[in-house]
């Protein structure tokens, strides 16, 4: 099971004008870093979450179908599910229709259910699923609990901006951050 990101967000949870004033910036000296720092903090919560915070395009890469028929997507909350391709042996795609197929979008980790689909002719990756995850298109759409805690994020990283270069960043977790994104991590038993 592998993802690769097909289609990055189009903005951020946060934007440039929210985190200077988080961060009581006036100037726009910063406004590279702080862009850098506002990619950083998304994309680190969402390793940490599994979620997809703005909408974006993933494409899941599986060797087989799952023995339950149920195909578990980690990625959340799933929006759609846009295609779904077996290859065959000789590298033949074939799409897969998807009128008969049951998403549970929401749930963590989302499911997918399709009816009677072939089996792939490929060993490795002969099955491609090409779908939508995120709370949305805008910042607005994200829960503000996960807000806050890209903003705290994103003081600390600043607050460290001399001592540890961006590339290297996140430097560290600050305080309050943890507890805040606790109940959206998965949890598995």
């Amino acid at each position: 099971m592998t993802y690769a990101l097909t289609t990055p967000p189009a903005a951020e949870p946060l934007t440039l004008a929210e985190v200077k004033a988080h961060l009581r910036l006036d100037g726009a000296d910063e406004d590279a870093l702080l862009a850098s720092l506002i990619r950083t903090a998304r994309e680190h919560l969402e390793r940490e979450t599994g979620l997809c915070l703005i909408s974006q395009t993933w494409r899941l890469h599986l060797d087989r179908w799952p023995k339950d028929g149920i195909i578990r997507i980690s990625k959340s909350p799933v929006q759609s599910v846009e295609t779904v391709t077996v290859y065959e042996a000789d590298g033949t795609a074939v799409d897969i229709p998807l009128q008969d197929h049951l998403l549970d979008g929401v749930g963590r980790p989302a499911r997918l259910w399709l009816r009677n689909p072939p089996e792939p002719g490929q060993a490795v990756n002969g099955i491609e699923i090409d779908f939508s995850a995120g709370y949305g298109e805008a910042g607005t759409d994200v829960p503000d609990t996960l807000k806050r805690a890209m903003s705290i994020h994103i003081g600390h990283m600043f607050a460290f901006r001399g001592a540890i270069s961006p590339d290297q960043q996140p430097a560290g977790i600050p305080d309050g951050y943890e507890r805040l994104i606790a109940p959206f991590r998965m949890r598995r038993l």
